[in-house]
């Protein structure tokens, strides 16, 4: 795990709110017809709900993705995005560790 680049992923307020959001389906719409059984939310619903453009939200998942905060699936046109909670667990434990070590 890269700490450094983690750190940097989380240090823009909109990006801690996108993983934020992905915590609940339920802060986006419904899914649209025929991606109701697949994991994650459409890019689309991230970018309407955080009123930024759509390079700036695919820039932003992209650096949440390389820090390990978030997987992505494509399906055709579509790309989905869902928390990665064993590599999240896995940094909150390396800060932990770096913070609380004598």
């Amino acid at each position: 795990m890269d700490i450094e680049k983690s750190l940097a992923a989380l240090n823009n307020p909109v990006r801690r709110q996108i993983l934020e959001w992905l915590k609940d389906r339920s802060n986006f719409p419904p899914a649209l017809p025929g991606h109701e059984d697949l994991e994650g939310v459409c890019v689309g619903y991230i970018q309407e709900k955080a009123k930024l453009s759509q390079s700036t939200i695919s820039n932003y998942m992209g650096l949440l993705k390389q820090a390990g905060f978030v997987r992505s699936e494509r399906h055709g046109q579509w790309t989905f995005y869902r928390r990665d909670e064993e590599n999240i667990n896995a940094f909150l434990a390396a800060i932990q560790n770096e913070l609380t070590k004598p």
